[in-house]
């Protein structure tokens, strides 16, 4: 993958590798982040990419915003909690 995005798109950033966000190998800031912070439909797993979720100036979790959110829609919640 590093290899691909520096020779294919010249990205100069540093890259971290994958890592699993559902079932036994989770990392644990997803375990974290999505301990009692289920979706809209009550699950804590992540269904799809681009799930967000709002972290408190306590590094607690605020909430869980799906992929259609928007990030002017996650605006109105993050200046409530600031």
């Amino acid at each position: 993958m590093l290899e691909f995005a520096t020779s294919k798109y010249g990205a100069t950033f540093p890259m971290f590798s994958k890592i699993d966000v559902n079932g036994d190998d989770t990392c644990n800031v997803y375990k974290f982040l999505k301990a009692g912070n289920p979706d809209e439909e009550g699950n804590e797993d992540i269904a799809w990419n681009f799930t967000k979720f709002l972290v408190g100036k306590d590094g607690q979790g605020l909430k869980r915003c799906g992929p259609q959110v928007t990030p002017e829609d996650i605006a109105v919640a993050v200046t409530a909690h600031t």
